[in-house]
Formats: structure tokens, C-alpha cells, sequence
């Protein structure tokens, strides 16, 4: 893997703390000098990783109910197996517990790779927290070129992050969801698009 895989701004200067390290998808952004602590640096680039994957998994979440005909944004308003409150304490309880192990994970490598409950799943000696690997690897990717797979990854995961706000910011200005607005951009490009909705450009701008 290079150190770095290119530079956000070029011309400019890759900040001394990234030129040498080598991360998936390292393009040297880091404006505000955030990542200079080797630590905090360490912690950025696993928050990033987490966030990335439910970027995507949320995305793909969000196109699958549209097609199957289900409004996400109010999903939760909906009727489950139980109500809105059982249904929280038992996210919590579940986040709770995967958070804890990933934590541990990461301030002692490989002290949960043996779950306390189910005790022969295991994950293999000498992996990299945020790529477990293992019972995680059903597919084998980690036994191909798992360098290039990381960077698809990471790839993939920014740009689900930034799909994800522009969901978010659709539903806030016409109430529908992506793929209903993809498709009124597509039949009338001109009419329906982000300067016309009335929410990113006020009616009162152009004296409306």
C-alpha cells in the first residue's frame, strides 16, 4: 500500500503526519490538523472506517424501501414486533455490547478475538482492528489483494457518506425520496433540480 494514494489539493503540501502513513485512501486531507496525535490519528481512521460501512449499509437501506414502496424517512414511525421503546433498549443493548468489543479491540489488539459467550468463534491471530477477518470473512476477500479491497472500501464509504446527507437534504426540500426526485430531475431537468425547490434557493431571492 503507498503511503499516499494522491493529493487532495494539488499543489499543495501533504501534511507531515500523513505523508508517511499508510492508511487506505490516503489522499493527505487533513486542513484543520486534526490527525497530528499518532493516537487520535489512530482513532480517526477507525470512527471513519465504522461510519463508512453504516454509510452504506443505510444508503442501500434507504433505495430498498423506496423500490419496495416504503417512506424511510418515517420508517420509524411505523408498527413493529414491539413498540418504539422496547425496540431502543434493545439497539442500545446490542450496540452496547458490539461497541465495548470493538473498543477493547482497539486499545489491546486481539484481546476480543474469543467471544466470552460463544467460545469457538474466534477470529485469527494477528489481525488489523476494523478488518477482523475470519468467521467477518465468509467470502475469503481477506485472502486476495486485501490492500486494493480496502481502498474500494474506504471509496465506497465516503461517497455512501456524502449519498447519505444528500438524501437527508432532498427529503428536507421536496418530501420525497431519491429515487422519486432522480426521477423528476430526469423528466424535467430544468424544473426540478436544487435551485428551484424553494428550500435551498428562497422564492424571495429571485423576488418571488
Amino acid at each position: 500500500m503507498k503511503a499516499v494514494a494522491g493529493n487532495w489539493f494539488p499543489g499543495s503540501d501533504i501534511p507531515s503526519h500523513l505523508a508517511s502513513a499508510n492508511l487506505p485512501g490516503n489522499f493527505g486531507f487533513d486542513p484543520l490538523g486534526l490527525g497530528t496525535n499518532p493516537e487520535t490519528l489512530k482513532w480517526y481512521v477507525q470512527a471513519e472506517l465504522q461510519h463508512a460501512r453504516w454509510a452504506m449499509l443505510g444508503v442501500a437501506g434507504i433505495l430498498a424501501a423506496e423500490i419496495t414502496g416504503h417512506d424511510w424517512f418515517t420508517a420509524g414511525s411505523e408498527k413493529y414486533f414491539a413498540d418504539t421503546k422496547t425496540l431502543l433498549a434493545i439497539q442500545f443493548f446490542l450496540m452496547a455490547w458490539v461497541e465495548i468489543r470493538r473498543l477493547q479491540d482497539y486499545k489491546k489488539p486481539g484481546s476480543a478475538n474469543q467471544d466470552p459467550i460463544f467460545t469457538s468463534n474466534k477470529l485469527p491471530d494477528g489481525n488489523v482492528p476494523g478488518y477482523p477477518g475470519g468467521i467477518f470473512d465468509p467470502a475469503g476477500f481477506s485472502k486476495g489483494d486485501i490492500d486494493s479491497l480496502k481502498l474500494k472500501e474506504i471509496k465506497n464509504g465516503r461517497l455512501a457518506m456524502v449519498a447519505f446527507l444528500g438524501f437527508v437534504a432532498q427529503h428536507a426540500a421536496t418530501g420525497k425520496g431519491p429515487l422519486a426526485n432522480l426521477a423528476d430531475h430526469l423528466a424535467d431537468p430544468w424544473a426540478n433540480q436544487c435551485f428551484t425547490n424553494g428550500v435551498s434557493v428562497p422564492p424571495s431571492v429571485f423576488g418571488a
